[in-house]
């Protein structure tokens, strides 16, 4: 347990750091790709929500420092969506072959509400119009991101992933 604690930070701390060193400054189609919520999505689905949740917290934290950005902004929003990801995967198959493409196509469309609606709150400068122009870049380049993300977490947590299986199959 310990073990695969350790992956998970380092695992999102490398996200973290490609995404602001590589993936931020590359626009595609007024879009980039976020590499931290696929990874922090794709985890939470193999591991649970309570990986989910501390998983986005500590990624969240780190971008936040990292992009000098309002601190606890991404950790709550992250928190929420690695949380709730990670209970979708408890509850349902997390086997299927189509979690974790429908997990990230539908927490980056309600990532990028969350964050228009949460700018709003806190009294930041929101534009849901420049957002909705990049949802659709992000949405296909996350998706995109998703498939080798997954293989390598899946590969990376692979033997916790077979015990929690195991433990589910002994229970029913």
């Amino acid at each position: 347990m310990l073990a695969d604690a350790v992956k998970l930070a380092l695992l999102l701390f490398v996200a973290v750091l490609a995404q602001v060193a590589v993936f931020t400054p590359m626009e595609l189609g007024s879009g980039h790709p976020d590499v931290v919520l696929v990874t922090l999505l794709v985890t939470a689905l193999l591991r649970g929500s309570i990986f989910g949740a501390v998983g986005g917290f500590w990624a969240g934290f780190l971008l936040d420092v990292a992009t000098l950005g309002t601190l606890g902004f991404s950790s709550l929003l992250l928190t929420l969506a690695g949380y709730w990801i990670g209970r979708y995967g408890e509850t349902t198959g997390a086997d299927r072959a189509h979690a974790p493409f429908l997990a990230v196509a539908v927490v980056t469309v309600l990532y990028a509400i969350g964050d228009v609606v949460l700018r709003f709150v806190v009294g930041e400068p929101a534009s849901g119009r420049v957002a909705a122009e990049a949802l659709p870049a992000t949405f296909v380049l996350n998706l995109i991101l998703t498939a080798p993300v997954y293989l390598f977490c899946r590969r990376l947590f692979d033997r916790a992933e077979r015990a929690r299986a195991r433990e589910a199959a002994l229970y029913g």
